[in-house]
């Protein structure tokens, strides 16, 4: 309820400080002509064409205040209430375990919730800009797939497909950049323990792929235990560290987070005694992340590119073999991309990912040691802009599977945008976008900024 409690707060200021004359009595906190109200209303629906029925028809309100404090402080709070009338993507009520307290949404029966989706300020100290609240903070600018945009954890309700804004989990967290020089240093600290959002059981979107599935041998049963989450507000904290700077015409930065795996890593143990069963153990584990990024324009084509190298990451085994049914590796994460604007009005992007296990005997895992990936993007404005068509194709190398997404957005007026789209995947039910292939769906909708 703290979510709601907060939003309501919010709320209340606003509809007060939209009441003609009102002003507080001690003194004036926020001037009239220093705040901002404003709020996005979407409506989208979605249907399945190869099961021939709807997915969703939902409307969100996104109301959003912004203010100018004393001190040259800066407030922004959005919020975010969700109506969902097929409630197929997230059934019922379902448990937010892998959320913090002051993370979690709040349900008004099973077609409608409501979450405080950012609330933070900012500032500057000196030369030094401070951020504070729930925030989003992004790292790499990859297309389709993430590399090093991890900090916040992602929201799957509709596997990848929704845009990055709106499926990134926002932290409670503390941001500070300082000037270095030619370096722009910052500084990240993220006490909210919240991790990925999965589908559950019963969502369009649960994951069903091999490799998250649990092995049990013949006539065993299975106990699940509860997962395992960090608990200590300082020690199990994430931090972070980027520096960048610009350098004969490279865009460059360097990246450290030290951080908890944002996916519980599950073991299991076989048990002949006293009963023949398989426990299930699941544990959120640490892991060091570092890598950097490049850019750099030449003529109508952008050269852009990151690495991420990670320590002890784990992979779950087919194999019933091995003790606790896992394997720990370090893995090397790459994306190399070009941007070309050849064409008025126009973009076409493509871009190669690689995914490295750096250690050997590997043939017990649902994958192979290099996964390939590739992506094509495609964007052209018409209409002076009134009329912009999108299309995003990612398709897996190794697994011969992947999904294509398109979109035409008409700008009917000023504050008003109609769309429809398609969402198309192929590819084995056991692969990892492949699972997704009974999920087509053609979409339509309208955003109204008030």
């Amino acid at each position: 309820m703290n979510d709601l409690r907060i939003f309501m707060k919010l709320a209340m200021v606003t509809l007060l400080m939209m009441v003609h004359g009102w002003n507080p009595t001690h003194a004036q906190i926020i001037e009239r002509e220093h705040w901002d109200i404003r709020a996005t209303i979407e409506w989208e629906s979605a249907y399945r064409t190869t099961e021939s029925d709807f997915q969703k028809t939902e409307w969100l309100a996104l109301p959003e205040l912004n203010a100018d404090l004393p001190f040259n402080t800066r407030l922004r709070g959005i919020g975010r209430l969700r109506a969902d009338a097929f409630d197929e993507l997230e059934p019922g009520q379902p448990p937010q375990h892998e959320l913090g307290d002051l993370n979690k949404k709040t349900y008004i029966g099973d077609h409608l919730n409501v979450e405080l989706r950012e609330l933070f300020i900012d500032l500057y100290v000196g030369p030094v800009f401070v951020k504070a609240g729930k925030q989003q903070i992004v790292w790499g600018k990859t297309d389709g797939l993430k590399l090093l945009d991890v900090i916040n954890p992602q929201n799957f309700r509709e596997f990848v497909l929704d845009d990055f804004e709106d499926s990134r989990i926002p932290l409670w967290s503390l941001l500070a950049e300082v000037p270095a020089g030619e370096i722009m240093v910052q500084a990240v600290w993220i006490p909210d323990r919240s991790y990925h959002k999965l589908p559950a059981r019963g969502a369009d979107f649960r994951f069903r792929a091999p490799e998250f599935a649990i092995g049990l041998p013949d006539g065993f049963q299975a106990t699940i235990n509860s997962v395992e989450r960090p608990g200590d507000f300082i020690k199990d904290s994430d931090v972070g560290l980027r520096l960048s700077t610009f350098w004969k015409g490279w865009d460059l930065t360097l990246n450290y987070l030290y951080h908890y795996y944002d996916i519980p890593v599950v073991t299991r143990s076989i048990q002949i005694e006293p009963a023949r069963q398989v426990v299930i153990d699941q544990k959120y584990r640490r892991s060091h992340l570092a890598g950097f990024t490049f850019s750099n324009a030449f003529g109508n084509v952008t050269l852009h590119g990151e690495t991420a190298f990670s320590v002890d990451r784990y992979f779950r085994t087919k194999t019933l073999s091995d003790s606790d049914g896992t394997k720990k590796s370090n893995t090397l994460d790459y994306a190399i991309g070009l941007d070309w604007f050849g064409f008025d009005d126009m973009l076409v992007s493509v871009q190669l990912f690689q995914n490295w296990i750096l250690r050997d005997q590997v043939e017990s895992l649902f994958r192979e040691r290099v996964d390939t990936r590739a992506t094509l993007l495609v964007e052209r404005t018409f209409m002076n802009e009134l009329l912009e068509i999108e299309m995003l194709a990612v398709a897996g190398i190794n697994e011969a599977d992947g999904f294509i997404q398109s979109k035409v957005i008409y700008e009917w007026k000023s504050n008003v945008n109609i769309w429809a789209g398609f969402d198309g995947f192929w590819g084995d039910r056991e692969d990892l976008i492949g699972q997704f292939n009974r999920q087509d769906r053609i979409l339509w909708g309208m955003e109204i900024g008030l």
